[in-house]
């Protein structure tokens, strides 16, 4: 079967579309659509009317909805839907990002699932538009709690698959620690991206972020100094902008890619002030979460990374996917930590796989 077909079809499935081949058609066409789309609209463009969801401490998180009734959802395609959910609960898939970027890092995937899945995404606490954290929240354990408030306010009924990139990973397994009786229920599939439970080297998470000159001796002292530093180190990034770019294309890309990639993920990191690289660093060296990453095998799982992660190697993900019973794991050769971009289709492909499984298991249950 053509890899055309596999991922058209999976999406059919995903969506529990029985319509016959008509249906499958227009789905096929709408996806080469919006897969096209991805790469001819320009990054950080796909807005929603926003929503302001208020953690448990007050911050306020940015919060976008991508739902299947929106002007994307013309005629056919809409009928066709409708008709295919009626007695079978919709799948909502919410999207988690990393350390220093915002909600639009997942570019390639919104455009792909823009009409035909319900999609929520949202701004970590502290970046993008959402409102500052103090301190002594900014820790992987409350964006759990954050991504509860989320799915309260934006998913309140029905399945959810949830989909973290790199710190978004964690945030899910946060997640899953803090409200383990979710995990089956609420939660009906995970996808963990380029992350990890545990065992990482801190120092590697700074080195996009940082003036070359000064990611040796920043990295090394990093617990004392950060914070204390977070000013001096914004101005330097921004005087020493085209050293940033490349260092941000050496970390963030396994292979050669557009340079409207590296300026797009250069432009987030850039946004995120240094103060609040500082107040998450700390979670890195403490992260230790294998030990309960075997529950996650309740529900559907794909494990993905770029065999060409520097920030979080291939070894953490294939470490995940032995201690998550039934993972699958999708190792995209020669990407980088940004493989969500790099290799987006084949990220793409994974998440229509694991869809198809997650709303299977709706459907059976």
């Amino acid at each position: 079967m053509s890899r055309r077909r596999r991922v058209a079809g999976s999406l059919a499935g995903a969506l529990g579309l029985a319509a016959g081949t008509a249906a499958v058609g227009i789905l096929r066409q709408q996806r080469q659509i919006s897969r096209r789309a991805g790469e001819s609209i320009a990054f950080g463009t796909l807005r929603a009317e926003p929503l302001s969801v208020v953690a448990d401490d007050g911050v306020r998180l940015h919060v976008e909805v991508d739902d299947l009734e929106t002007p994307a959802q013309a005629g056919a395609v809409d009928r066709l839907l409708r008709r295919a959910h009626q007695g079978n609960p919709r799948v909502t898939v919410v999207f988690v990002h990393g350390y220093c970027l915002n909600l639009d890092c997942w570019h390639f995937q919104r455009a792909a699932y823009r009409g035909l899945v319900r999609t929520v995404y949202y701004d970590q606490r502290s970046h993008g538009r959402s409102g500052n954290s103090d301190r002594a929240h900014s820790t992987i354990e409350q964006l759990g709690h954050d991504l509860r408030a989320v799915l309260d306010a934006a998913a309140p009924e029905g399945p959810v698959v949830l989909v973290g990139h790199s710190m978004g990973g964690m945030s899910i397994m946060a997640f899953a620690e803090l409200f383990p009786e979710l995990v089956g229920t609420r939660v009906v599939g995970i996808a963990l991206v380029s992350t990890t439970a545990g065992g990482l080297d801190p120092g590697r998470m700074l080195l996009p972020m940082l003036p070359a000159r000064l990611t040796g001796p920043l990295a090394s002292r990093a617990m004392r100094t950060l914070h204390l530093g977070h000013r001096a180190i914004d101005g330097l990034r921004r005087a020493g902008s085209v050293v940033a770019t490349v260092a941000t294309d050496r970390f963030a890309f396994g292979e050669e890619v557009p340079q409207g990639y590296v300026e797009f993920v250069d432009e987030m990191l850039a946004a995120t002030p240094f103060e609040v690289v500082a107040d998450f660093f700390p979670n890195f060296a403490s992260l230790d979460k294998f030990h309960t990453v075997g529950a996650l095998g309740a529900v559907p799982v794909s494990v993905i990374c770029g065999t060409a992660d520097r920030l979080t190697s291939i070894g953490h993900s294939r470490k995940l996917q032995s201690r998550i019973p039934g993972a699958r794991l999708l190792e995209c050769e020669g990407a980088g930590h940004m493989v969500i971009m790099e290799r987006h289709e084949l990220v793409n492909a994974e998440l229509d796989q694991l869809i198809t499984a997650a709303t299977a298991r709706t459907t059976t249950s």
